[in-house]
């Protein structure tokens, strides 16, 4: 078995069905099989797949989730070499105490439980050897196969499998520098440091490099565990609302989220069963949004909770989500034809993150282009609310969401708000506003040389001066701008 077969596959999947003028969406069984059978990479290439719900159907993602990079563990001795040669110390001086068995093997990393001299339990992440070279080998293949997809697949633009395989490039070699997954890992602890509802283990920088990385050990429930999590009397109703705030906080407060939230990774902790929280670990993969992003998705989401259908086409016409030329009344219609039949179920019984998944898809029609931080947003809180519905199943997300986002959207119109984004950008906006005088100076210079030559267009002046006076305004625009915002930080000083 190999790449070839599951070229073949795929344009089997794809192609002949366009052919006989019907689209039939991939065999996931089938295509997870045959990805297995190439390996771990691309076996991590068919996770990523399942978050692609933009262009794959729900189905085929579901499918693909099913992989797991579990692999066979390489050589403890030759795990020991990589450890003392990154860390320039033998393995005795570094441990007290290091498991020769592994906790976990994946496709990238091998991880092992040790405790060190100063008597901490920790964690040792290390990369498989010339696992970069493989990566980059893989890689080669893979967008080799998306090219030849993209010339015999006339439809392929729908799918855009070169930018699946870029986005996956993309994704992994971040993942084959441990220090970046141990700043990810700092910073999101650093979030919730003072937190009840998250806590994220601890990074050993000194013992930590690009190939190995040390982390404080933790003990966790695994989310999964219904069974052991009600034996500590834990508060299963809290437990699911607190990850639904977690999801919130770290897009909309923090814009820096954990994208791989899947049970694997997340655990309950046992500290404190009245008030539950979690554990996560592995944070190679996170993602954030531009300002712009976050408060376009802010207002979706709000347009999505109180079935605002014109607000909500409006926004995906106005983000660029959606073609250009679609027409508001149609996109309108369609929104509501898929969401009015979800509505009518009790909200407890309504998956958020499959409403938002059905909407992605009824959108396909009018170009649906999304960013990737978003497909991995979506993928994120898919996962946060499937967790938590199994931990509690009335977990009611709406009621959690709706307050958070309309409190959100408020903030940042506030004079607080703007107060602040004046202060922590007053250098760039004095320098825009000192360049304004040259611009017209410019303009004028650009006037008098036109007129002076009598052969100059009558047009190009009269667009000079029209700049001009358009420059009026802008500059008592700024003017009023920045009085207004003088006098908002004194107000609210």
């Amino acid at each position: 078995m190999n790449i070839i077969i599951v070229i073949y596959e795929l344009l089997k999947m794809f192609f002949i069905g366009i052919q006989k003028g019907i689209f039939i969406n991939p065999n996931g069984k089938k295509l997870s099989s045959y990805l297995e059978s190439l390996g771990p990479i691309f076996t991590k290439f068919g996770q990523l797949l399942s978050t692609r719900t933009d262009v794959l159907d729900y189905e085929t993602a579901k499918e693909l989730e099913s992989l797991t990079d579990s692999c066979k563990p390489f050589n403890v001795s030759q795990l020991k070499k990589i450890i003392e040669k990154e860390l320039n110390d033998k393995i005795e001086n570094i441990f007290e105490y290091f498991d020769d068995e592994p906790l976990a093997a994946a496709s990238l990393a091998q991880v092992h439980s040790a405790r060190l001299k100063t008597g901490q339990d920790v964690v040792i992440k290390v990369l498989r050897p010339n696992i970069e070279r493989k990566v980059k080998k893989n890689l080669r293949l893979l967008k080799s196969a998306a090219k030849i997809f993209s010339y015999v697949y006339k439809e392929s633009y729908r799918l855009k499998p070169n930018e699946v395989v870029k986005d996956y490039e993309s994704t992994i070699l971040k993942e084959l520098d441990l220090k970046l997954e141990a700043s990810n890992t700092n910073l999101t602890r650093k979030n919730f440091l003072d937190s009840e509802e998250l806590y994220i283990p601890e990074v050993y920088w000194d013992l930590t490099t690009s190939n190995v990385m040390v982390l404080e050990k933790i003990d966790g429930i695994p989310c999964t565990d219904i069974d052991q999590i009600e034996s500590y009397g834990i508060d299963k109703k809290t437990l699911a609302e607190n990850g639904v705030m977690i999801f919130l906080n770290q897009v909309f407060r923090d814009n820096f989220f954990h994208a791989d939230m899947h049970p694997g990774n997340i655990f309950v902790s046992k500290e404190n069963p009245e008030k539950p929280g979690y554990i996560a670990v592995d944070c190679a993969i996170t993602g954030s949004l531009s300002n712009d992003e976050r408060y376009t998705l802010a207002r979706m989401l709000q347009a999505v909770l109180k079935q605002n259908y014109k607000s909500l086409a409006n926004l995906f016409i106005n983000s660029g989500w959606v073609n250009a030329n679609t027409n508001n009344i149609e996109l309108e219609n369609t929104l509501r034809a898929c969401c009015e039949p979800i509505f009518e179920k009790p909200l407890s019984e309504i998956e958020f993150g499959k409403l938002l998944l059905y909407l992605f898809q009824s959108t396909r029609q009018y170009g649906l282009s999304l960013q990737t931080s978003l497909v991995l947003l979506q993928k994120t809180l898919i996962h946060i609310e499937g967790m938590g519905r199994q931990i509690y199943p009335d977990l009611d997300f709406w009621g959690i969401a709706e307050p958070y986002l309309d409190n959100w959207l408020a903030e940042q119109v506030s004079p607080i708000k703007l107060k602040n984004y004046i202060i922590e950008n007053k250098e760039d906006i004095l320098i825009k506003a000192s360049e304004i005088p040259s611009v017209v100076f410019e303009a004028i210079d650009e006037i008098r040389s036109f007129s002076k030559n009598k052969n100059a267009s009558n047009q190009r002046i009269i667009e000079l001066e029209n700049q001009l006076s358009k420059q009026k305004y802008i500059n008592r625009a700024i003017a009023v701008a920045i009085i207004v915002s003088i006098t908002i930080i004194f107000i609210v000083s």
